[in-house]
């Protein structure tokens, strides 16, 4: 089943887009922010992205997202867009520019037509990776390596939770949003549960996890992961 990546900040249109991509054979996964479609992204497997963002915002994101995946991106704008910023979002990256308003036929077409036509990319997606304080995790393989240790055994959950600490570094993330970003399905992690989880992923990526200095509590507010992160495509190592 192929997977689509939703950014509408409307409620309406998410809820019949999910309708729509479900009549059809495809599953819809929807984020309201710019800044939630890297999470996405670093722990789920996406074929095209169908996002609603405001012009002045439009270039630097597609900029930023065609350097983190190969999936086509299709942007969705006004009726009476000028013809201008439809060339500007195209030449920033985008696979196609859909005016409102649009037919469900058309809008499944022109998905499923730049789903079909996207390069053969497998072998880049085998290849993201983060790097962060000496780790390595590689993202397909769901791997996370230090020079010192070699592999580090990651469950679903702890996976999850780190590459949304990975997504957003030095930020407050709070709770909720953890809660929200990190579980695979519904129920899997609960609130109770998540201070047990930030401390088993403690004990595998801090030197000393009584006193952690990545995964650092921010009183009252949640969370905040404290290193440089950078975002990298290289070949995995053979296990």
């Amino acid at each position: 089943m192929k997977h689509v990546l939703v950014l509408d900040r409307d409620q309406v249109t998410r809820l019949e887009l999910t309708e729509l991509m479900g009549r059809h054979d495809m599953r819809a996964t929807h984020v309201t922010e710019n800044d939630h479609l890297l999470g996405v992204l670093a722990r789920e497997m996406v074929d095209a992205l169908l996002i609603e963002i405001a012009l002045d915002e439009m270039v630097g994101v597609i900029r930023h997202l065609t350097g983190v995946t190969d999936a086509p991106i299709l942007l969705v704008g006004p009726e009476k867009t000028i013809e201008e910023e439809k060339v500007r979002g195209l030449e920033a990256g985008a696979t196609d520019y859909i005016c409102k308003p649009v037919g469900s036929r058309e809008l499944v077409a022109r998905l499923k037509a730049a789903i079909r036509n996207k390069p053969a990319s497998a072998q880049r997606q085998d290849r993201r990776s983060y790097t962060f304080s000496g780790y390595e995790l590689f993202l397909r393989q769901r791997l996370l390596t230090h020079p010192d240790v070699g592999e580090i055994k990651l469950t679903t959950a702890e996976f999850n939770l780190l590459t949304v600490f990975l997504a957003s570094p030095r930020m407050i993330l709070t709770r909720a949003r953890l809660l929200s970003e990190s579980r695979l399905h519904e129920g899997e992690i609960v609130d109770r549960s998540l201070d047990a989880l930030i401390l088993r992923l403690r004990r595998k990526v801090e030197p000393n996890s009584a006193k952690p200095r990545l995964i650092r509590t921010v009183r009252g507010s949640g969370y905040l992961f404290d290193s440089e992160v950078a975002f990298e495509l290289r070949n995995p190592p053979r296990r």
